[in-house]
């Protein structure tokens, strides 16, 4: 299951793999450039679709609660992510 994810993911150019002793996932691009919003939509597809019908007034609403969410998504990295769970561990990190 996890390998399926992985392999979905480098794919879509989020993830990258590499064999061998040293194998394993790492991302193609720089953490500071993939949003959550990359990550949901390969896994689980377009938040937002279009209707193939006259939306009704909860497909409106709906509509807008996915639209939100995208753009939140959309605004999220995962470096962002990283740093929230170091700064919420209280574990210091120290660059060189």
């Amino acid at each position: 299951m996890l390998e399926q994810l992985f392999a979905s993911l480098r794919r879509a150019g989020i993830l990258k793999s590499q064999r061998g002793v040293r194998g394993g996932y790492s991302f193609a691009r720089p953490a500071d450039e993939v949003t959550l919003l990359d990550v949901v939509e390969c896994v689980d597809g377009a938040i937002v679709g279009a209707l193939d019908r006259a939306p009704s007034p909860v497909d409106e609403i709906w509509q807008e609660m996915c639209e939100t969410l995208s753009q939140r998504l959309s605004a999220i990295t995962i470096a962002q992510v990283v740093e929230r769970e170091i700064q919420a561990s209280g574990t210091m990190m120290f660059h060189i």
